[in-house]
């Protein structure tokens, strides 16, 4: 009951804190809306729907993408960890592309692949892809002395060595990128649909903000802080159900 009585209590202080500013300071609602503007602005004819809808574009952008960062990310990761030669030669260059800003790339995403999902996708899989590499690689790297000194007494081949040892020893490290990417993609997502608002909790935000219609630009940020804290403990549940030896890994490093 802790587990989940304190988030819920650490919401609950923070709503309350954010409703007595707005309260206290009579704070207008075109700057900061208190949560009855949101509640009223939620109620309004058609807002459910409407906000439903551009609720699962959201998501198809962002499962999407972060599906294909996760993949690419791992396949890669594996490739480069396995052929040193070949990640002394592409390392730098992805780094240097991990470098460019993201933002930037929006507006040019948008020319060269068009106004439907396809460059809010890609952006996704940019912002994503290289947390989800650097942890694959580290966790791939991370396998103990003693594991590799016992895999090559057993004269195991090198598929048996990652299939059996490297790659369940790197798995909590590749369900921190997972942790890492998540919100990450919820952002990629709402980067690409502010620069081609014609879908998703993006548009929102910039078609109320436009219209001055702060209360609603704010019920879409809420529901973009849910959905990403939605799908980091979604992750976050799979790694307890799926690695339950990895918490007494690090309780025995402890």
């Amino acid at each position: 009951m802790p587990a989940i009585g304190l988030p819920l209590l650490g919401i609950a202080v923070a709503v309350g804190l954010w409703w007595l500013v707005t309260v206290l300071f009579e704070v207008s609602p075109l700057f900061l809306p208190g949560p009855p503007d949101l509640v009223e602005s939620l109620r309004a004819a058609g807002r459910g729907q409407y906000l439903l809808e551009r609720s699962l574009e959201t998501v198809e952008v962002t499962l999407t993408g972060f599906g294909i960062a996760m993949s690419g990310g791992f396949a890669v990761a594996v490739l480069l960890a396995a052929f040193r030669g070949v990640e002394r030669a592409v390392m730098p260059v992805l780094v240097a592309l991990n470098a460019v800003p993201k933002v930037g790339l929006a507006p040019l995403l948008v020319v060269w692949l068009g106004f439907d999902i396809e460059p809010k996708v890609v952006l996704v899989v940019l912002i994503c892809f290289f947390p989800m590499l650097v942890t694959t690689m580290s966790g791939l790297a991370s396998t103990p002395a003693e594991l590799g000194e016992l895999i090559e007494s057993l004269a195991a081949s090198r598929w048996q060595a990652y299939v059996k040892v490297r790659l369940p020893w790197a798995l909590p490290q590749i369900f921190v990128g997972l942790k890492l990417s998540v919100p990450l993609a919820v952002i990629g997502a709402v980067v690409a649909e502010t620069n081609n608002p014609n879908s998703g909790l993006g548009s929102v935000i910039v078609k109320a903000s436009a219209q001055f219609d702060t209360p609603l630009a704010f019920v879409a940020l809420v529901l973009l802080a849910l959905l990403s804290a939605g799908l980091f403990y979604l992750v976050a549940g799979l790694e307890r159900l799926l690695l339950p030896w990895a918490r007494e890994i690090s309780a025995d490093r402890g």
